[in-house]
């Protein structure tokens, strides 16, 4: 797994760019950031205040710059608006492992951006990070996630029980992961 990234690196497929969140996209990530439906299996309570997104926008700094992750904010082409975002967390170098995490505005379900997102993060981890080992932690219920990394190529592995406290109560995870050997990307 690459040790450090210099410069962020920008990502684009047939519809999107994937590129570095700025604090200057809070407003538009508070739209879905705000809504109950995309927040409903995110971890967190629905962001109520621009402020809330710009914490966001700096963990996203945080963790790329300690090397721990790294977030692409979702545009897409020709609308440089971020409507999601999609990248790693949890990364363990020694392991070349990592988690991946995303969300996008409930105004673009169902139309393929998430996978479009995830597969251009998903080729990126495996041929310019040389990552080993990609995770997906799913609460059981998020049926739209677990479909998303399916058709990615992950495999469920089994069931994490009461393993993340969500504000209230434990909820038990599925875990999915993708191999390096597994993966069917093609190389760009």
């Amino acid at each position: 797994m690459e040790s450090t990234m210099n410069a962020f690196p920008v990502l684009e497929t047939e519809r999107l760019i994937l590129r570095k969140v700025m604090k200057t996209d809070a407003a538009s990530m508070l739209t879905y950031l705000s809504d109950k439906d995309v927040m409903e299996y995110y971890g967190l309570e629905p962001f109520k205040t621009e402020e809330e997104a710009l914490s966001e926008v700096a963990w996203y700094d945080e963790i790329f710059t300690e090397g721990i992750g790294i977030r692409w904010g979702i545009t897409l082409k020709g609308l440089d608006k971020v409507i999601g975002t999609c990248g790693f967390l949890n990364m363990v170098k020694q392991h070349s492992r990592t988690q991946i995490g995303y969300e996008l505005d409930k105004q673009y379900w169902g139309k393929g951006i998430a996978r479009e997102a995830m597969e251009a993060v998903l080729r990126y981890g495996f041929y310019e990070m040389k990552l080993h080992r990609i995770e997906a932690l799913i609460e059981p219920p998020n049926t739209s996630s677990i479909k998303l990394v399916e058709r990615n190529g992950f495999m469920r592995e089994g069931l994490l029980r009461d393993y993340e406290f969500n504000g209230k109560t434990f909820d038990d995870l599925y875990m999915y992961s993708l191999l390096r050997r597994d993966y069917k990307g093609e190389l760009s």
